[in-house]
């Protein structure tokens, strides 16, 4: 096997083990957001529409989040500021236990 081989079966299943966390802690969140570089579950979201030099841009701050980033040693975190000026997607989730 070659090293590129060895390389893309490692990232397989580190991807894989990060599909089954999210699976475990998805029944965790009440939001999914979505941004050009990362993938957010979190508890709280807030989102503010800026301008800078008359372009415009979102700023969100997630509480009580995980990141989908197989390349991060911790993936919850108390905390998070996102700054961009591409698309976002917040989704709410319906819980299954009515909350």
């Amino acid at each position: 096997m070659s090293a590129e081989e060895e390389l893309e079966q490692y990232e397989t299943e580190i991807e894989l083990q990060l599909y089954k966390e999210y699976r475990d802690v998805l029944p965790m969140f009440q939001y999914v957001v979505e941004t050009e570089r990362r993938f957010y579950l979190a508890n709280g979201v807030d989102m503010k529409v800026c301008n800078a030099d008359g372009r415009v841009y979102f700023e969100l701050q997630l509480e009580d989040a995980w990141v989908w980033d197989m390349y991060r040693p911790a993936r919850f975190v108390a905390k998070v500021r996102v700054a961009t000026f591409r698309d976002v997607n917040i989704e709410e989730l319906v819980r299954k236990d009515g909350f």
